[in-house]
Parts: C-alpha cells; sequence; structure tokens
C-alpha cells in the first residue's frame, strides 16, 4: 500500500495556526511578571505582544506602566504618544502623559496635555487637581486656585483639594494682611480721613486706591459716598479676591478692581480722568521697601488732578536706641564651638522685624524722629544726614528699633509705637549696626540716616565710644 503524498488533495490541510493563542499567552505571562514585580521580563512580554498587533489599546497602558516603574520616562512618553496616535482623545493616556511631562519639569507642555486630558474627561477631579497642581508649579496661582476650586466642585469632600487650595492661598498673600484688616486703630484712622476728603470733595470725587489688598479702603470710600473707586492690586489672586469681597458688600456696581500695579494704569484707559482724592496703604513696617517712593511719584505725575487729595500725606520714621541679648543672637555672631565665625555677621539681616513685647530690649535713648517723608510732595530724592542721639542709659548698643508715624488728614494720625501697638499688622523694625557699639549714659552717639529710595538707612558713624 503506497501513502498518499502530503499534497494529496484526498487529505485535509493541517488546520493554520492561530496568532492571537500566542499572544493571549504572551500577554497573560506579561501580566503576570508585572504583578510579580520583574519589570524587565514584563517590558520585554509586552513589547511581544504589541509585536504581533495583538490588542494595541489595552497593552500600551501596560506597557507605558512598566516604564514608569523602571524610572525610563521617556519611554513611557512614547508609549503614550504611540496610544495617542491610535486613540487622540484618550483620556488616561493624556492624564498620564500630562503626569509624566511634569515630573520631568516641562511644565508647560504638562499643563497643555492635563488640559487636554480634563477637557476630553472633564468630570474627573483628579485630573483637574493634577492640572491645578501644575499651574501652581508654574507660577500660575490665580489659574491654579481656580482650577482647585473647579476640582472641589466635582469632589466637594476632597480634602486633599481643600488644603492644596488653602495652601496655594496662604502661601501667596503675606502673613501680616489678615492682622493688618484686623487693626481697628488702623482702620478707623484711615475711615475718618477717607470721610474727610469726601466731605471736602464731595460724592462725584474720583477715589484711587493703590495697592487694594482687600478692598477695604475702597469700602470705605464707597460707604463714605464715592459714587466711583477705581483700585488696583498688583497681585492676581488677591486682586480677584477683593473683586468678590466687593460684590459681597454690594458695591461693585461704584468700586473697580484691576488686577494690575498702578504704573500699568491709565488715565483714559482704567481712569476716566484724573483722580481727585488718592488713598493708599503700601507703607511697609521699615516705611519704603513697597517702593512707595516710586508709586506715589507715578501717581502724581500721570494718575492725580493736581490738587488732589492724598492720604496718607506723610509718614515719618521714629526710632530709638537699644540694647538687646536676644536680638543681639539674631544680628550678630562671634565664638561658636570654640571657633571664630565672626566673619559671617557680614550677611546678618540689616532689618529684623519685631514686634511690641514679644522681643525683649532695652531703650538706651528716648524716642527720635529719623526720617520724614512728605507724601503731598511728586519728587523725592535719597537723602543722607548725621543724626546725634544723646545716650540715656548705659549699655551695649545692638542698633535701632524704628516704627512709624501716618499723617492722615488733620488731627488724624496713626502709629505703632511699641509701647501701645502690639497686636496690629504692622511690625517694628531692629536696624542692626554692623557691630555693636558700648556706650554710656551722657555720651552722645552719631549714626547717619536717610534713605536711598527704597530703603532707610541707619548706620553708625566713624569714631564711635566703645
Amino acid at each position: 500500500m503506497t501513502h498518499a503524498a502530503a499534497s494529496d488533495p484526498l487529505l485535509p490541510d493541517p488546520a493554520p495556526a492561530d496568532p492571537s493563542i500566542d499572544a493571549r499567552a504572551m500577554l497573560a505571562a506579561a501580566m503576570e511578571a508585572h504583578e510579580q514585580g520583574a519589570f524587565d521580563a514584563a517590558e520585554a512580554g509586552y513589547r511581544a505582544v504589541l509585536a504581533q498587533g495583538y490588542r494595541a489599546t489595552d497593552v500600551l497602558p501596560l506597557l507605558a506602566g512598566v516604564l514608569g516603574r523602571l524610572s525610563r520616562a521617556e519611554d513611557a512618553l512614547a508609549a503614550w504618544d504611540d496610544l495617542l496616535a491610535l486613540e487622540p482623545d484618550h483620556a488616561l493616556a493624556l492624564h498620564e502623559q500630562g503626569l509624566t511631562l511634569h515630573w520631568l519639569g516641562r511644565t508647560d507642555e504638562a499643563i497643555a496635555t492635563l488640559e487636554r486630558a480634563c477637557a476630553v474627561d472633564p468630570a474627573n477631579p483628579i485630573a483637574a487637581g493634577n492640572l491645578a497642581v501644575a499651574l501652581a508649579d508654574a507660577g500660575r496661582n490665580l489659574d491654579a486656585v481656580r482650577q482647585f476650586r473647579h476640582a472641589l466642585t466635582l469632589q466637594p469632600g476632597n480634602l486633599h483639594l481643600q488644603h492644596q487650595l488653602r495652601r496655594l492661598g496662604s502661601a501667596s498673600v503675606p502673613f501680616w494682611h489678615i492682622p493688618m484688616m484686623n487693626d481697628a486703630p488702623r482702620n478707623d484712622a484711615f475711615e475718618a480721613a477717607i470721610a474727610a476728603a469726601l466731605a471736602e470733595r464731595g460724592p462725584d470725587a474720583r477715589v484711587l486706591d493703590i495697592g487694594a489688598g482687600s478692598g477695604l479702603l475702597s469700602l470705605m470710600a464707597a460707604r463714605a459716598g464715592a459714587r466711583a473707586v477705581v483700585a488696583c492690586e498688583m497681585e492676581p489672586m488677591i486682586a480677584e479676591m477683593a473683586d468678590r469681597i466687593v460684590a459681597l458688600n454690594g458695591y461693585a456696581d461704584r468700586i473697580t478692581v484691576h488686577a494690575r500695579p498702578s504704573i500699568d494704569l491709565a488715565v483714559g484707559a482704567e481712569l476716566d480722568a484724573p483722580a481727585d482724592i488718592l488713598v493708599s496703604e503700601i507703607l511697609s513696617s521699615d516705611l519704603l521697601t513697597e517702593k512707595v517712593l516710586d508709586t506715589f511719584e507715578d501717581a502724581h505725575r500721570r494718575l492725580l488732578a493736581p490738587d488732589a487729595l492724598v492720604i496718607p500725606r506723610a509718614a515719618t520714621a521714629i526710632g530709638c536706641l537699644v540694647a538687646s541679648d536676644a536680638l543681639a543672637d539674631y544680628a550678630f555672631v562671634g565664638q561658636v564651638s570654640g571657633f571664630d565665625l565672626s566673619p559671617f555677621t557680614d550677611f546678618a539681616p540689616q532689618r529684623l522685624p519685631i514686634h511690641g513685647t514679644m522681643t525683649g530690649w532695652t531703650r538706651l535713648s528716648d524716642d527720635l524722629e529719623l526720617v520724614h517723608l512728605d507724601l503731598t510732595r511728586h519728587k523725592h530724592d535719597a537723602t543722607l544726614a548725621r543724626l546725634r542721639i544723646p545716650v540715656t542709659a548705659t549699655g551695649r548698643a545692638i542698633g535701632i528699633v524704628q516704627w512709624m508715624r501716618i499723617d492722615l488728614w488733620d488731627g488724624i494720625a496713626f502709629d505703632n509705637h511699641p509701647d501701645r501697638y502690639t497686636d496690629g499688622g504692622w511690625l517694628q523694625v531692629l536696624h542692626s549696626f554692623p557691630a555693636p557699639i558700648d556706650v554710656a549714659a551722657g555720651e552722645t552717639l552719631d549714626i547717619a540716616v536717610g534713605h536711598d529710595r527704597i530703603t532707610l538707612i541707619l548706620m553708625p558713624l566713624p569714631e564711635q565710644p566703645r
């Protein structure tokens, strides 16, 4: 008996191999390796499955995840790119790609990708929150706050989102804003001056509020009868909050808040005419740090009527010579653990904020006027003069403790004198000397006093008593 050849049509052909069976087996093995933490083997398996053309849209996310676990971010991005080439609106791919870009420091690309992810999956609070984080890391704080708020509308009870929103807000706003707003004597003095100015000029007087903060001074002006108040605040997040507060209190029809510095305002744009009254509380604890002179001079030159009323109209730095062992440890360094570290004193802060009775210090002189600023003047030059300080007590002088007095209106003034002001937003400031100076009662100590238009200058002159 003869045997038929393989091609004998009398015998059936063998069944063709099913490649999907092998691919399924390879995928199962790769997933098992993935589960066991054998990421290299899992990667090889997933790539073999993809080479078979099997379930690419399911396998590519697994491959990208393994590559991420292997800290191969660029390769993971390539896997996400491959998936997005197949499904451009794949929400998971967009989200994970955005997170990977963010981890790589490619923040702008991450934001754009996460924005696409949120557009594709608008109800996803995780994607919305991660976009907010990326915006915050890019310094776009106001956009980040708004995005965190949006994420909370998607998941109202999310404590993580609530924490991030609060953290971002508090980190963007200096700590002294709230105690400043709660400073009733200060507020009463400003409101009395604003009311007096409006009583003199009438409700049609145009009011400009520079450095509006919460909008408090603008609200005071509106309550005093002003029909048109233009406010500006350079920190966008604070400006947005001021806008909300103005609306909350029912004055949105009278007060307009602009999120920009006053140098970006213009008559004919944000102001319909030069302002008749300027109100501003941008004075820092050491008087000048917030570019007070630049701001007021620019306002006089471009934004105010020639006869505009200015609140405050003057500010004076006042202080006294002091000794303090506690403050000396913040201003000077000498022998430490048997080593001479005194040269490091060159890096010590020239100004240390202090607050009333919170820090112990001893007066070595009476109160003295240090620097006076007339804020109604249109131009200020840097100044420097000699001030002779009569020493009233023997001690080791470490510097000058300085505070402020501001003149708001006839008979209306406010100061943060340390003997009676311990709980407001303004601090007193220690202007430390380069080195301590031993002084005795009855002597005099000569110091240079003045300003460079940005900071106060309070420095001992040479040949001081030791």
